[in-house]
């Protein structure tokens, strides 16, 4: 005789076991996808904190290339030193009697002078001289004709007033007073001064008001800090030193150094 059909379900046990796999494979899905995203979002910060900084370090360095230029058409041109810096702070004032004023960042400052045209600049869309941040800089030393224009570029590191980010900024003859962001990141630029014949780089405040002209090289760092990450982290900043941040950013000193190529001999 056949035995009555019976259905049967699962046990309990059963349930629990397969409850169980599918809780393992689950939590290692997503621990998979955590690691990627993590491993995605670092690598897109040190791109971003390389990217700043290596264009911070582009944009000085043109500029400090630029320092003491003066076009071969333009004679007769005696202007103050093509450099002047400020140790934690920013230079001020007006072009022929700079100071300087502290930057609660410790950021150092630098004011580059040369004589542009519109060979060595890029012309405005009306063909004028443009400044640091392209601006049109408009008249200048009426002694120099149609050939060039005196421009003071001012650049520094601070806080942005209205994003609370640090940001590269630069004060151009086309605006004279108004500073105007650069590049997003940059916490501190650190300068060191080449002075002709001396053995160490120095800070500004220890370059002599009347060894500026003497200046033959710069020493460029800038400090750039990336967004929050999931700890702290160690980084060596532009001293050289070892230093753990104090808040969940990232950070990257990237420094260069840059010849002076126009420096006139100063007679002994």
């Amino acid at each position: 005789m056949k035995r009555p059909y019976c259905a049967r379900g699962h046990t309990l046990i059963e349930f629990v076991i397969a409850m169980a796999l599918g809780l393992i494979v689950t939590a290692g899905a997503v621990s998979l996808y955590t690691a990627q995203r993590n491993a995605f979002v670092q690598a897109s910060n040190a791109a971003r904190i390389r990217e700043a900084g290596l264009t911070a370090l582009m944009l000085i360095g043109q500029q400090l290339q630029m320092a003491g230029f003066v076009p071969a058409d333009v004679s007769g041109y005696d202007a103050a030193p093509a450099l002047f810096g400020c140790a934690g702070g920013r230079p001020t004032g007006a072009d022929d009697s700079l100071a300087c004023t502290p930057l609660s960042t410790g950021s150092d400052g630098v004011a580059i002078r040369y004589v542009a045209d519109v060979v060595s600049t890029w012309p405005s869309s009306s063909g004028q001289i443009t400044d640091c941040v392209g601006q049109a800089v408009k008249g200048g030393d009426t002694a120099l004709g149609d050939q060039g224009v005196p421009v003071v570029n001012r650049y520094f590191a601070n806080v942005s007033g209205s994003t609370g980010e640090p940001e590269l900024y630069c004060v151009g003859s086309g605006n004279a007073g108004s500073a105007q962001p650069l590049v997003e990141g940059v916490e501190r630029v650190r300068l060191r001064y080449w002075l002709a014949g001396a053995a160490d780089a120095v800070t500004a405040s220890a370059v002599p008001v009347d060894q500026w002209s003497n200046v033959v090289a710069v020493d460029v760092c800038v400090l750039v800090r990336g967004a929050p990450q999931g700890q702290r982290s160690r980084y060596v900043d532009c001293d050289g030193a070892s230093a753990l941040g104090t808040d969940l950013r990232p950070r990257q000193a990237f420094s260069r150094r840059v010849a002076l190529r126009n420096r006139m001999e100063v007679p002994a």
